[in-house]
Order: C-alpha cells, then sequence, then structure tokens
C-alpha cells in the first residue's frame, strides 16, 4: 500500500428514518474531500440534514470505467473518499464492490463505517431462524425467470432473505406459494424504520390473501423472508427421492434400490432403507 495513497470509505446511511445516522459516518462524510453517491440527487436531502458540504459526483450501475478511473485517480492522489448508497449499507444489491475492488486491487485502504442494512433489520425482528440464511437480492423481474430461481431454491434450508419491488410483490408471493408449498412459512417487512412501518407474518397461501386484500402493502420498501425447508438426511437429495419414488410406483423395493443406486450414484442400502420407510 503507498503512504501517499488515500482511504475509500464505505459508508452505510439510513434506510429510512435520519436517526439512525451513526456519529462516525457523519463525521467521515463531512471530512472526505468526495462522496460517490448512487443518485446524488436522492441523497442530497440527507446531505443537508447533517451540513454535509463534501463534493458529490454520481456512481452507479450505468458507471462506465472512466468514472471508477476517476476516482481512484483522487485516492491515489492522496485523497480520501466515501461510497454512499440510496439508503443502508452500500454494495448491498447496488454496484459498490466495482469501486471497492478496483481500490483494494491497486493497494489502496477500504474502510467499512457500519450502520443500517434492511435486510439486516428484517431478519432481525422476523422471528425465523437466523443461525444460519442465505440473501438472495431481487429475483428476476420476468415471471418465468423468477419462478425457475424460485424453483431452484425450494429445498433451501437457511431462511431465504429477498428485496423485492411493491408493483411485484404480490405475484413474487405466488410464485414463492408454487415453489415452496402453500403452508411455508413466509415474512413481509415494510418500509423498516419508516411511518408505515410493517412487518408480518404468514403462512404463503395466507400472505397472497392478506396482499391481495390491502394494496398499501403493495407501496413502499419491501424485504420479504421465508423459512427455510426441513433438512433432508445426508445423501437424498430432492432429485434422488423423485428418482426413487418413480422406481417404487414400477418395482419392488429391492429392485427399486439396486436400479436406483446404478442410476443416481447413491448407496444401494440407503436407498433400500429409504424405500422400506416410504412402503411401511
Amino acid at each position: 500500500m503507498s503512504q501517499s495513497s488515500g482511504t475509500l470509505y464505505v459508508v452505510a446511511t439510513p434506510i429510512g428514518n435520519l436517526g439512525d445516522m451513526v456519529p462516525r459516518a457523519v463525521h467521515v462524510l463531512q471530512s472526505v474531500a468526495l462522496i460517490a453517491c448512487e443518485d446524488t440527487r436522492h441523497s442530497a436531502r440527507l446531505l443537508e440534514h447533517f451540513a454535509i458540504t463534501s463534493r458529490c459526483v454520481a456512481y452507479h450501475d450505468h458507471s462506465d470505467d472512466k468514472r471508477t478511473e476517476q476516482i481512484l485517480a483522487q485516492l491515489q492522489a492522496g485523497e480520501e473518499v466515501a461510497l454512499i448508497s440510496d439508503a443502508g449499507t452500500p454494495l448491498v444489491s447496488d454496484p459498490g464492490y466495482r469501486l471497492v475492488r478496483a481500490a483494494r486491487h491497486n493497494g489502496i485502504r477500504v474502510v467499512p463505517i457500519p450502520g443500517a442494512c434492511a435486510f439486516v433489520a428484517a431478519l432481525s425482528a422476523a422471528g425465523l431462524p437466523s443461525n444460519r440464511f442465505t440473501f438472495e437480492g431481487f429475483l428476476p423481474a420476468k415471471a418465468g425467470a423468477r419462478q425457475a430461481a424460485l424453483a431452484a431454491l425450494a429445498d433451501e434450508p437457511r431462511t431465504l432473505i429477498f428485496y423485492e419491488a411493491p408493483h411485484r410483490v404480490l405475484a413474487c408471493v405466488k410464485d414463492m406459494e408454487q415453489a415452496f408449498g402453500s403452508e411455508r412459512e413466509l415474512v413481509i417487512a415494510r418500509e423498516i424504520t419508516k411511518t408505515f412501518e410493517t412487518i408480518h407474518t404468514a403462512t404463503a397461501a395466507q400472505m397472497v390473501e392478506w396482499i391481495a386484500a390491502d394494496s398499501n402493502q403493495e407501496r413502499g420498501e419491501i424485504v420479504l423472508l421465508v423459512h427455510g425447508a426441513p433438512e433432508r438426511k445426508a445423501g437424498m437429495s430432492a432429485e434422488v427421492e423423485r428418482v426413487m419414488t418413480l422406481l417404487l410406483e414400477e418395482l419392488p423395493v429391492k429392485q427399486a434400490a439396486a436400479l436406483g443406486a446404478k442410476l443416481t450414484g447413491g448407496k444401494k442400502n440407503e436407498l433400500y432403507q429409504w424405500a422400506l420407510a416410504q412402503r411401511q
């Protein structure tokens, strides 16, 4: 790391309530030479509220390599730069990782300034298992791709967390009911830290009805959380169970296990014991 290089600060900002801005973040934003914002107009209210007058430039999904190089040049010249998103922690469902990666690749110090994060806040209040979870960000906007993505997660045992656009939330929950089953537990966390904050738990089927009955639930910033699938026994994937189920429709247990082992690469004895349990 060059002794003359500056520092890139990755600064979390509030997701709605300005009272959640941490003092360290205010100090850093007031002191840096440049703030790279996802949307300079959106961040203007926040910066004005905290009397932050540092110069701002836009850095977002459509920023080209030239903008990254410009920011890197300032860092390499010894200036300090802060990276912020529209709300919450940068790099969580936004393009900031490109700048962070480039900075680290060039030996520039990167310092996180922790603070609000919508999916972490939602998980903390959802009442779902939080020892293991997976954040999937935004699902595909098109129905077919979204349904395929959810189907691939149907057997995931960890708590699933998604961001979703308000105009797609009802369609998304309907797809979740189809992919995960009507009894899978869902939580919607909407407008977290804001006036109309809502955290609601229901089965997938109940959630579809609840959202459909109240158009207010299709407004604002939304986090969807899904209880993970029941843990499967080691060695028995959903695909192996599907193959064995089909074989048992036509063959005795012993033959089904033998053929299943050849088709799936599983252990014949484990498949035999599983098949016996299905016949009881």
